[in-house]
């Protein structure tokens, strides 16, 4: 066990974004490729009905036996769904497209927003001795993205350094106030990071610019470039680390590892 985990649970981190094609699976399954390969040990926990992060780490539908949903509305257990996967010391709760009704049938659930925390907060979580659990989120604000927040000690938010980037995170920001004012008053901002960015490009440019103007701190140094080693990865079903060691996608990535586990403790809102 490394370090930080030393007698404590592991701090659990929701990727989300309600915006598609942000790279938000993208992120989730490098970063927790990134936080192994310094030395911690990482569960993925994909509540995204589309499994992306799944498919991403090479988890066909026939592999994916016990899912989060399962986890979410079968009462199973963590042990009954988590799998490791071909990289040492990461771990994934698989999801498959039957978390599509999740919403509808939470909706009758009197502990609807506390499922995944009551999961995931479970003495057994012990057992895998981990140091961080990502959570990848789909993308929509329901009440699957709620269970990650109530769940999680904090938010990342992946934000695609295209026009329009910062439309709906204020949106996202007070799904958050909520979250913290009426299930999770410890939830905290993790940080923002941009994403698919183009030095060359002056949108990009600006982007970066007016996220920094607008959201200070919250923004990490580490900038993801569009990287066409990131985009091809996951179709040989492995991190950008592991197809590509010395890409610039994957430097990005264990950059962005060293500032989450450098800044410690997350940013209040």
């Amino acid at each position: 066990m490394s370090d930080l985990n030393q007698g404590s649970r592991p701090r659990i981190i929701a990727v989300a974004n309600q915006k598609g094609g942000v790279g938000k699976t993208t992120t989730a399954i490098n970063l927790a490729a990134a936080l192994v390969e310094s030395g911690h040990r990482v569960m993925i926990v994909d509540i995204d009905p589309q499994g992306n992060a799944s498919t991403g780490l090479g988890f066909t539908p026939d592999r994916r036996e016990a899912t989060t949903y399962d986890l979410l509305l079968d009462d199973a257990s963590l042990f009954a769904v988590v799998q490791p996967t071909d990289i040492a010391g990461l771990w994934l709760a698989p999801a498959t497209t039957d978390l599509s009704s999740a919403d509808i049938e939470l909706v009758s659930h009197e502990q609807r927003s506390f499922l995944l925390k009551r999961a995931l907060r479970d003495p057994e979580v012990a057992d895998f001795d981990l140091d961080y659990i990502l959570i990848d989120c789909p993308p929509s604000l329901n009440l699957l993205t709620v269970n990650a927040m109530v769940a999680a000690d904090s938010v990342l938010v992946p934000l695609q350094s295209e026009f329009f980037a910062l439309e709906g995170l204020s949106q996202l920001m007070m799904t958050i106030r909520d979250v913290r004012a009426t299930a999770n008053p410890d939830l905290r901002i993790e940080g923002v990071v941009l994403t698919m960015y183009d030095g060359r490009n002056r949108l990009s440019q600006q982007v970066q610019a007016d996220a920094r103007d607008n959201l200070g701190e919250l923004v990490f140094q580490t900038v993801v470039p569009r990287n066409v080693r990131v985009s091809e990865a996951p179709s040989f079903a492995m991190p950008v680390l592991s197809y590509d060691s010395l890409s610039k996608g994957s430097q990005a990535y264990r950059a962005l590892a060293q500032e989450i586990v450098g800044r410690g403790q997350a940013t209040t809102i």
